[in-house]
């Protein structure tokens, strides 16, 4: 077992941010041969991305507590838990996975008014909160839970299905984003994510729009120097 020497805000306030954090997406891991995929990546990895779908929300489903609670005992890192989950179930969901061990879970302000009690519930079970757009709701629905979050999140893609291109305004929606942070005073408390259509060719275009993690997938696990790879997310800069 390994020790997480910090957890929930705490480890979410450590988290680097003069440089892009490489977030990594257990989706793409090998589920077969997840702890060998863990020791891997652990020295690589900022935090881990775990989605949750309940084939409502977005199409399948995906992953459960028992499988946070598993991870949980294999890594130091930070766990982030994204919520593709209906506003019925949001409370709950929450509650479930930050007793799995969840640091930080991320909700959809599509959840409206059950978002924003899951991001209270988040905080006052010891855990960090964030809020996350699908790419068809307009940046502006962020600006309810920007006093209450320390993650934006923004789907470059359709959610909830893989392989996607990135959409030709992804990096338009950070920006927009990224002023919002700025007239909420909160630019400097919230790390601006990018989740969706990660490529070698469109990091970089993320990361001059302002991006401070990209959620990564075949991008990271597919690499087999994952060293170079990481050091090569490391060294991109932000236009801002």
């Amino acid at each position: 077992m390994t020790s997480t020497p910090l957890s929930g805000p705490a480890a979410i306030a450590a988290l680097p941010r003069d440089r892009l954090l490489g977030e990594f997406s257990l989706w793409s891991a090998d589920l077969a041969n997840m702890e060998t995929d863990l020791k891997r990546i652990e020295a690589h990895v900022d935090l881990h991305h775990i989605d949750v779908a309940d084939a409502r929300f977005t199409p399948g489903f995906l992953f459960f507590p028992d499988f946070v609670a598993r991870i949980a005992k294999l890594t130091a890192k930070p766990i982030h838990v994204h919520l593709m989950v209906e506003a019925e179930i949001v409370e709950e969901q929450t509650r479930q996975f930050i007793e799995a061990g969840a640091d930080l879970i991320s909700v959809h302000a599509e959840n409206g008014e059950a978002g924003l009690r899951a991001v209270k519930l988040a905080r006052e079970l010891g855990a960090e909160a964030g809020v996350v757009l699908r790419l068809e709701t307009p940046v502006a629905e962020v600006v309810p839970f920007l006093a209450h979050v320390a993650f934006v999140t923004l789907l470059g893609t359709s959610i909830g299905v893989k392989g996607q291109s990135l959409s030709e305004k992804a990096c338009d929606r950070l920006l927009e984003a990224r002023a919002l942070l700025k007239q909420a005073g909160r630019e400097q408390d919230i790390i601006l994510a990018a989740d969706g259509g990660i490529r070698e060719q469109t990091v970089p275009l993320l990361r001059g729009a302002g991006a401070e993690t990209v959620v990564l997938g075949s991008l990271a696990f597919g690499d087999k120097d994952l060293a170079s790879r990481i050091a090569w997310l490391h060294a991109l800069e932000t236009k801002n």
